[in-house]
């Protein structure tokens, strides 16, 4: 399978990079069926000799198969595309997930059915997030429901931060494409409803969990712990916590993955080890296994990771049953192509990369880990290959941790030895709770003990994350040095299982590539002077970088958010590796003034006084209006000479509509950050 899953990711790659048209993938194909068609023409005695020529036409064909994929997979190029035909029209879409309850919002992921064109409904495909207003008729929505949407829906677009994540990419390869905030005299419920039975069964089985949950547990925290780790449910996780989970190496936890569904699997093969004398066995016992883990694959989201997993058990419980054991590496490609042909965008899946690298990982490093040190104490030989499997999880792992957090839990190894075992009594648990709900003088005491595990296993996580060395921050490396690193890791591999002194000479090769790499990443980033204005919505904030310093113009509450802040400015931060200082070498930075290398930055925050005048002109590189100061640009332009304005995010749309006006009626040049993205300026 490896030998065909590794084309069809070139196929992958070769199409989104290129995103050509259907022809060049079809002469791909027919170039693989030629080659084959020739191979088999020849001689008997020649095929002996041109065996490449089988290999090089299976290749191609699966190099074109995987290109064809991801052009039917990518949604944009139907010509019944929404984006193609949506022009803020009316539309009617289906709820496709319960709605999700926010702070100010219902938030519903609908499908986009149809657009009202040429006095007709059209058959579109598409998708898009829709926020509703709290209120009675909200309530009422639930997955199936048909509404005719009269508002107009945004694009989806990134913020446009430095190093920021992605998000428009995210969607698309969702084919999510818009957004909008409904009032509830924006949308009209229809009558019918389209929603698909087994599915429905699967949100209800979901819902039933949920409530169960809710009813023996009652600590905010623990239960969202609770359901997360049960089936994957995230809508109520406080994201303060996540951040600990994340920042001490055990977010996998509550991460739906191989681990849960492990356990589940362990369980079920335990329990009909018990019926192993009956005939009949042999068959239910393979079916009942693959049912159960399917069954919640799909109630926890069908997510990469637990996705591969449910296909490795599958092929395990089929080789069992057949007699057969599969090969691990067989099973692990068979797996990725499965997922890789029903979603090829799956490879830019943060879940897909860490759960395929963390498997590879231990199946790789694990047996020689493990016999490092030997132990006759069964409880010691049980902890040590706990311990095992964490550190070889961890070495394929690592580039991917950097490349996408820039950052490394040093304290994994503690934290993973206590909260992979307590999180598997917790599961344990709550299925137990599921089971004998029907009792509850014993669900109570299972839910009693569930709950306070699920609170000290919080308290030590948080614990150990307010450690100051609990994580390594400020990690950027850049995709080719993800490249580099794992030429060396490689290397390294090879030397310690095969002691071998030219992998060693290759290891310490790459490893200077790498550190040298850095090294001038570092020292020309001491040559660096910008103005950065952020993109973050109503907000202000401001970044005034020297070298590696820089002082923030802003808002306060982004220095009290910890969400806001490392969503939005700690990337940009991260990339150009800057650490905040008192005072900068060759800038000045005042409240409403910034000046560096002879140019002047002006901030404009509040209204000017009417009857301000100045004998002359005030010279700007650059004049910032934020927080909806009231003025005019006629006004502006009496004061200031100036190349360029800049309209924040803090400002309302309709005010930097009335703005945009004015600057073009008298010839000045403007930047609208809320459209555009970040203003960069060097100084």
């Amino acid at each position: 399978m490896l030998k065909l899953l590794l084309p069809f990711i070139a196929g992958v790659f070769l199409w989104h990079f290129t995103a050509s048209s259907l022809a060049p993938i079809f002469n791909i194909i027919s170039s693989a069926v030629l080659l084959f068609a020739v191979f088999v023409l020849l001689p008997m005695h020649l095929k002996y000799a041109l065996q490449w020529l089988k290999t090089l036409a299976i290749n191609v064909l699966f190099v074109g198969f995987g290109a064809l994929v991801t052009y039917s997979y990518n949604g944009s190029t139907a010509a019944n595309n929404v984006l193609k035909c949506y022009h803020q029209q009316p539309i009617i879409v289906t709820i496709q997930a319960p709605l999700v309850n926010k702070p100010k919002s219902y938030k519903a992921l609908v499908s986009i059915d149809a657009v009202f064109s040429n006095n007709c409904w059209q058959p579109v495909s598409g998708n898009a997030f829709l926020y509703f207003k709290k209120d009675s008729t909200a309530l009422a929505l639930k997955y199936g429901s048909q509404i005719v949407i009269t508002k107009a829906l945004s694009p989806i677009n990134n913020l446009g931060n430095p190093g920021g994540f992605n998000y428009q990419a995210y969607c698309n390869f969702q084919h999510i494409y818009y957004q909008a905030f409904i009032g509830n005299k924006q949308y009209h419920v229809l009558a019918s409803a389209n929603a698909h039975p087994f599915k429905q069964w699967l949100f209800n089985i979901r819902d039933n969990v949920l409530a169960t949950l809710k009813t023996y547990i009652h600590t905010a925290n623990e239960l969202a712990v609770a359901e997360a780790l049960l089936i994957g449910y995230r809508d109520d996780l406080d994201r303060d916590l996540v951040e600990s989970y994340s920042n001490t190496g055990v977010v996998h936890i509550i991460a739906i993955s191989g681990l849960h569904l492990g356990m589940i699997y362990g369980v079920l093969n335990l329990f009909f080890g018990l019926f192993k004398q009956y005939h009949a066995t042999r068959i239910v016992k393979p079916v009942a296994i693959i049912l159960v883990l399917w069954l919640f694959t799909l109630i926890a989201g069908a997510a990469p990771s637990i996705l591969r997993s449910a296909i490795m058990f599958t092929c395990i419980v089929l080789g069992d049953a057949m007699g057969k054991r599969s090969n691990i590496y067989n099973t692990l490609a068979l797996s990725a192509f499965v997922i890789l042909v029903i979603n090829p965008y799956s490879l830019w899946d943060v879940g897909f990369q860490l759960s395929y690298s963390a498997v590879l990982s231990i199946i790789i490093f694990y047996k020689y880990i493990l016999q490092w040190l030997y132990f006759k104490n069964k409880l010691l030989k049980w902890f040590w290959a706990l311990n095992a499997v964490t550190l070889s999880a961890q070495i394929l792992t690592i580039p991917i941790i950097l490349y996408h957090f820039h950052q490394l839990p040093t304290l994994f190894f503690i934290t993973n030895l206590v909260a992979v075992p307590v999180s598997g009594l917790i599961l344990y648990a709550e299925l137990l709770l599921l089971l004998i709900t029907w009792f509850a003088p014993l669900a109570k005491a299972i839910a009693w003990f569930t709950e306070h595990l699920l609170a000290w296993m919080n308290d030590f996580i948080m614990r150990v994350d307010a450690l100051p060395f609990s994580v390594w921050k400020g990690l950027q490396i850049h995709l080719p040095q993800v490249i580099v690193l794992y030429f060396s890791i490689i290397a390294a591999a090879i030397w310690l299982l095969q002691r071998s002194s030219k992998a060693l000479l290759t290891c310490l090769c790459f490893a200077c590539v790498f550190f040298g790499w850095r090294y001038w990443d570092f020292m020309s980033k001491h040559q660096q002077h910008k103005l950065i204005v952020y993109n973050v919505p109503q907000h202000t904030a401001i970044d005034v970088i020297d070298g590696r310093d820089y002082q923030f113009v802003g808002d306060t509450a982004l220095l009290q958010d910890g969400f806001l802040r490392n969503f939005h400015l700690q990337p940009s931060r991260v990339l150009h590796r800057i650490a905040e200082a008192d005072s900068l070498c060759a800038t000045r930075v005042f409240s409403n003034m910034i000046t560096a290398n002879g140019k002047t930055i002006i901030i404009i925050d509040k209204p000017l006084p009417k009857h301000l005048y100045l004998p002359q002109k005030i010279t700007a590189d650059v004049v910032i209006l934020s927080h909806n100061p009231k003025m005019y640009f006629s006004k502006l332009a009496q004061l200031f000479n100036c190349k360029q304005y800049v309209f924040d995010a803090s400002n309302p749309t309709w005010k930097i509509n009335y703005w945009k006006k004015d600057a073009d009626s008298l010839g000045l040049q403007y930047y609208v950050v809320a459209d555009r993205g970040a203003f960069e300026m060097d100084l």
